[in-house]
């Protein structure tokens, strides 16, 4: 009885190691391209609506065959963001605490099964882990995603978020005259490219 209950659970074990060989190895591995994807951050202020620009970008995306999203990774910089002004940027490593927490991170944890929304567009609710100034939240927003060219697919989303969810205190500058507001939106427009 001991031996044939063993051997049923070896069995298994070498079939879902099979299969999880299998459903990897048909899994397109693409990286995202920094030359052409761009974040930008939107907030706003008691003065003046403001947008900052992340410089630096890298991430990498698996699709299986049939065009499920298995894996996303998205890295930034926090001293890569730039909005042409060197006070507004200062204060910005300031309210990440940059130096402890250098990376704004998005990681995927639910694979994500596209719905067609037009005859090249496509929609998909991306589910993950986004770390910042170190704290990490569970998040879900939308994105539009189409292939442009073989190989090559373009995603953009439009993804609310509150400074004070991450601890994060909004900036402040001139002796308190100009106070940032908590909610800002990442504006991702990204490129991935299928890695050769």
């Amino acid at each position: 009885m001991k031996k044939t209950n063993l051997t049923k659970m070896l069995l298994w074990l070498m079939l879902s190691i099979l299969f999880t060989t299998t459903t990897y190895a048909q899994a397109q591995n693409l990286k995202l391209d920094p030359n052409t994807s761009t974040i930008i951050i939107n907030g706003i202020s008691n003065l003046h609506n403001w947008d900052s620009k992340a410089t630096k970008i890298s991430g990498e995306f698996a699709l299986t065959n049939s065009k499920q999203v298995q894996a996303l990774s998205i890295k930034i910089p926090v001293k890569s963001i730039k909005s042409g002004n060197g006070l507004m940027d200062n204060k910005t490593y300031e309210a990440f605490d940059a130096d402890k927490n250098p990376f704004i991170t998005f990681q995927l944890t639910e694979p994500a099964s596209p719905v067609l929304t037009s005859e090249k567009d496509v929609q998909v609710t991306l589910t993950g882990n986004l770390s910042m100034a170190g704290v990490t939240r569970k998040i879900s927003f939308k994105s539009i995603g189409k292939s442009t060219n073989a190989g090559v697919y373009k995603f953009s989303a439009s993804v609310p978020i509150k400074m004070s969810d991450y601890k994060m205190s909004a900036p402040t500058a001139m002796f308190g005259a100009l106070k940032v507001g908590d909610a800002v939106t990442l504006k991702l427009d990204i490129t991935v490219l299928a890695v050769k």
